[in-house]
């Protein structure tokens, strides 16, 4: 009796992977908001948990659990001359690193990928510096990724910080 196997899907190439994480990066760099939404899923969720050792947002408050519609709320508002928000401008630079693939379910073209991150970010004359871990659930949409959900943990989550004024 003959064994049928399916044949294998290779792994995502990762340099694909991190140069779509570093086109995420110039979006929140360039304060595009529109564009960083794009590269969302309709079912699209960014998450910062508010403690190191939470597992759902589902169980404690967050400092952001975005999905698509609170993503647009605030692009409006981030974009308005009218907020309060943008008397001052809000420049960042984000620095990504040590991209990983933790995860690959060729079935379902879903990668999970973890990276870390360094991002500066100035606002009213003052620079803040954020550090952590991203986990990105990524799915292959025809030739390129989309982002199904995007988790922050910021290294310095549970202190007090001032007010985050645009998606890290």
């Amino acid at each position: 009796m003959a064994t049928t196997l399916k044949p294998k899907v290779a792994a995502p190439d990762m340099t694909e992977i991190a140069t779509f994480l570093y086109d995420e990066a110039d979006c929140l760099d360039a304060a595009d908001l529109t564009a960083w939404m794009d590269l969302y899923t309709e079912d699209g969720v960014y998450w910062m948990p508010a403690s190191p050792t939470q597992t759902s947002p589902d169980d404690h408050i967050s400092l952001f659990y975005d999905d698509r519609l609170l993503m647009s709320i605030r692009r409006f508002n981030f974009g308005d001359a009218l907020a309060a928000s943008m008397e001052y401008d809000v420049r960042s630079s984000h620095i990504i690193g040590n991209t990983r693939l933790k995860s690959w379910d060729a079935e379902t073209g879903t990668a999970v990928v973890t990276s870390n991150f360094h991002v500066a970010i100035l606002y009213r004359g003052a620079q803040e510096l954020y550090a952590g871990r991203y986990t990105h659930t990524l799915v292959r949409c025809g030739e390129t990724w989309k982002i199904r959900h995007k988790k922050v943990d910021l290294l310095t989550c549970d202190q007090p910080m001032k007010s985050l004024v645009i998606y890290i």
